[in-house]
């Protein structure tokens, strides 16, 4: 039982040695390889070495295939041009499956020593990321040293030994279940590197070890449709692309086994190399067979899972991907996503306000105050999610970037909140009063309300991109809307001196008007702070009361 436990415990941490390396990388290279990737789609064969690189760094094609499926999610890249990386991906996991199968005894106590140095010296530094990768590596190759040592008596069973004789030589269950094992495993390289191991101590025979291999690739492939099972259309699609890729090689590779066998032993030497070349020969394979047709496969999937039409329905999280928080990089941006989701809505809740205004609409105000229910969910959501991502996983631009993503969910969330209580009081002191606003007045009106719009788009465009130039205009919009409050407040009352009759009707109305839009452009304008801040236009004491009263929000 004793050896069963340390079988148990040693491939353990061999997946979380690989865990670590892949989140470690992420976490170093994370936004530079967003943007390798981001610069190879124009040729299949550059974006195929792109992917192969990015994966040969962060050890899964999974987290790779989930990075370029938000290119496609967003329309960035085609699909054929997304499969080309995913080729190239699966062959850079599989380079790094030889690279770890050699052995490198000397080499784990040593990465590991220096990566605990590094991390408890400079752990919020990038020198202290690169030491918990160097940890991760260490780990990965310890754990083959005591998987080799907890088979060994394993294998000297001869209960075990008739087991293993007793099961049946079925490619077909052999593929199942290497599927299933990368599956709860999420990493397809750690169990071949497993398989390897496994090999090499007789406790699965070798033509039984390249079938777990091929069941290996198409889990990886499982895995990454599994993660985007509730993503958009347009999400799934990479994905199923890359499935059918391996799903179709792994059938082809079936009746070619026995030959990919002589040669195996015949060429690569000892049993795990044995293994680790069929899985490395395998995916290159699969590359130069099928990039020809990434194309045409990316057509067909476009014409399969078609774009969505836009639909009325924003009750609901579209981009909470919650595999994602594995990767803090991924998981940030699929947080800025559904946070420019929450804006959408906040944005149609303000622009149905004139609509309410002038046609004394109840049934469109009564959706758009519903819809303020939306936009309270949405920002729970977010802040839920934002609060399931490792600080510690975090650089410090991405922990900059979280605090924006919280502020900016609030402020949302408070626009929201006073565009519902607007629209209750033009209900209750305009329509069911049937009163009007004077002709000047609800010009006035109609501009702070068209200006609105326009700076809460600037102020979305400023969350997204976060461009100075942008920000100080937005920052300068505050002025500029508080002159123009003061104006019309002054008009209004101008107007009561000289007894105009509407004016005088819808006074108390016409003035909360003009301090809530007010407010709600404070709200917009405040986006701007950060990035202001960071540039050193803006003064720190108002920005830290700004984000402190933000987070204090969130926490509650």
């Amino acid at each position: 039982m004793i050896h069963l436990l340390n079988l148990l415990a040693a491939i353990s941490l061999l997946v979380w040695g690989t865990h670590i390396v892949r989140t470690g990388m992420l976490k170093v290279f994370g936004e530079n390889l967003r943007r390798v990737l981001a610069e190879s789609f124009g040729n299949r064969f550059k974006a195929a070495l792109a992917g192969l690189g990015v994966t040969g760094l962060v050890q899964s094609s999974t987290a790779t295939c989930l990075i370029v499926a938000s290119f496609v999610d967003k329309g960035l890249v085609a699909t054929g041009a997304a499969l080309a990386v995913m080729l190239g991906a699966d062959v850079g996991s599989a380079l790094m499956a030889v690279v770890l199968s050699f052995d490198l005894s000397w080499l784990s106590p040593l990465l590991i020593f220096a990566g605990v140095v590094m991390f408890i010296t400079w752990e919020s530094s990038s020198a202290g990321r690169i030491g918990r990768v160097f940890i991760g590596l260490g780990l990965i190759m310890l754990a083959l040293q005591l998987i080799v040592g907890a088979t060994r008596p394993l294998t000297q069973s001869p209960e075990v030994r008739a087991l293993l004789l007793a099961l049946p030589n079925e490619v077909m269950l052999d593929i199942v279940v290497g599927a299933a094992l990368a599956v709860l495993s999420y990493s397809s390289l750690a169990i071949v590197l497993l398989t390897a191991t496994l090999a090499a101590q007789e406790m699965v025979p070798i033509t039984v070890a390249l079938g777990l291999v091929l069941g290996a690739n198409v889990g990886s492939g499982v895995l990454a449709l599994l993660a985007t099972a509730r993503s958009s259309p347009l999400a799934r699609r990479l994905p199923l692309g890359n499935f059918i890729f391996k799903a179709v090689g792994a059938l082809l590779m079936i009746p070619l086994l026995p030959q990919a066998l002589v040669l195996l032993q015949q060429y690569a030497g000892p049993v795990p190399q044995q293994v680790v070349l069929f899985h490395l020969g395998f995916n290159v394979l699969l590359a130069c067979s099928f990039i020809a047709f990434t194309g045409m496969l990316g057509q067909l999937l476009e014409r399969w899972l078609p774009k969505p039409a836009p639909g009325l329905d924003g009750n609901r999280p579209r981009h909470l991907d919650p595999v994602a928080l594995a990767t803090p990089s991924l998981a940030i941006s699929c947080a800025a996503r559904e946070a420019l989701h929450q804006a959408d809505i906040v944005e149609t809740m303000l622009r149905g306000v004139l609509p309410v205004m002038r046609d004394n609409d109840l049934a469109l105000a009564e959706r758009l105050r519903r819809m303020d229910d939306t936009v309270d969910e949405l920002y729970s959501a977010i802040k839920f999610y934002l609060t399931q991502i490792s600080h510690a996983a975090l650089s410090e631009r991405e922990g900059r970037r979280w605090t924006d993503i919280v502020s900016f969910a609030i402020n949302m969330e408070q626009i929201g909140d006073i565009v519902e209580r607007i629209i209750q009081d033009i209900e209750d002191k305009k329509i069911r009063k049937s009163l009007r606003f004077s002709d000047a007045g609800m010009a006035e009106i109609c501009h702070l309300h068209e200006r609105l719009l326009s700076n809460l788009r600037l102020g979305m465009g400023v969350f997204l991109d976060g461009h100075v130039r942008d920000a100080q205009k937005l920052h300068e919009e505050k002025m500029r809307f508080r002159e123009l409050e003061h104006e019309y407040a002054a008009n209004h009352i101008a107007r009561l001196q000289n007894n105009t009759a509407q004016s005088i009707e819808t006074s108390s109305l016409h003035l909360d008007l003009l301090s809530e839009l007010k407010r709600i452009n404070s709200h917009i304008c405040s986006i701007a702070y950060p990035i202001l801040e960071q540039a050193g236009a803006l003064s720190a004491t108002r920005l830290r009361h700004s984000q402190l009263a933000g987070l204090d929000e969130a926490r509650r």
